[in-house]
């Protein structure tokens, strides 16, 4: 029997309390298989952020299961290495990368620092491996040396890719991870995750109210309303001829004449 690398189970989280209490996310499951790219799409205030934070450990659900190669992460790590293990399996890469980077440290310094963390290597090793991250991602000598605010947009999310990549995780969590780019930028990151997924077999969860993004980077899809997962299925099927009338009004949303896929909000007048 095969285990999924990653299986959440009966996710549900909880804010406030009595008459204050609200339920952000109920009952979510899925499976995302090793090599796999789930999609996770809704509007704003779905619960699509929540569950990532819920994954990643910023958040602690309230009831259900997070599983990892069948390991349960909804337990509290005993030690600092399993801590830090678990940050290793498991990375996420924000919206904007620019208010989760030190602005005044450079970019080199910023990976390196990563790679010190979670590698127990030498001075040169860090330094080739911070080499390696940068040809990866695009990134040139000039630019590992800048600041983030010398660099432009689509830099930056280079960096917070890098970044991500550098603890060598298994899955890689993209929240909204493009939507703040141009329409020219968007599609030579979009590009770039294609060539990593490809290259090093790295399982995608990728988060975003954009069909056009899901269509291009995942294979499966699940279609979340007011914290409730309403379908799911292959992308194609899920986009093409879903089945729920929420995921048609989606659908239907998307301007189908000189469409620009980052001009779509799935939140207006969808509530």
């Amino acid at each position: 029997m095969n285990v999924p690398l990653l299986s959440v189970e009966g996710l549900t989280k909880t804010f406030g309390s009595g008459r204050n209490e609200a339920t952000a996310v109920a009952g979510v499951s899925f499976e995302l298989p090793e090599g796999g790219a789930l999609g996770i799409v809704g509007e704003s205030g779905s619960g699509k952020t929540t569950t990532a934070r819920m994954i990643i450990g910023l958040e602690r659900p309230t009831a259900g299961t997070i599983r990892f190669r069948g390991e349960d992460r909804t337990k509290p790590a005993r030690r600092a290495s399993e801590l830090r293990r678990r940050g290793r399996q498991v990375q996420i890469v924000f919206q904007d990368p620019y208010t989760s980077l030190d602005r005044r440290q450079r970019i080199g310094d910023c990976l390196a620092e990563v790679v010190g963390v979670h590698f127990r290597l030498s001075r040169g090793q860090i330094r080739a491996r911070v080499a390696e991250l940068a040809d990866l991602v695009g990134l040139d000598d000039r630019q590992l040396h800048a600041v983030p605010g010398a660099l432009s947009g689509g830099q930056r999310q280079r960096v917070a890719i890098a970044r991500a990549l550098a603890a060598e995780p298994e899955v890689l969590i993209l929240d909204e991870a493009v939507s703040a780019l141009d329409v020219s930028i968007q599609a030579q990151i979009l590009n770039l995750l294609a060539d990593i997924r490809s290259a090093r077999g790295i399982s995608y969860l990728f988060i975003s109210h954009d069909l056009a993004v899901i269509r291009q980077v995942t294979d499966h899809t699940i279609v979340m309303r007011h914290g409730q997962v309403v379908e799911q299925g292959p992308t194609g099927q899920v986009l093409d001829t879903p089945a729920h009338p929420y995921t048609r009004l989606l659908r239907d949303s998307v301007p189908q004449d000189g469409w620009d896929p980052l001009a779509l909000d799935l939140g207006a007048g969808i509530r």
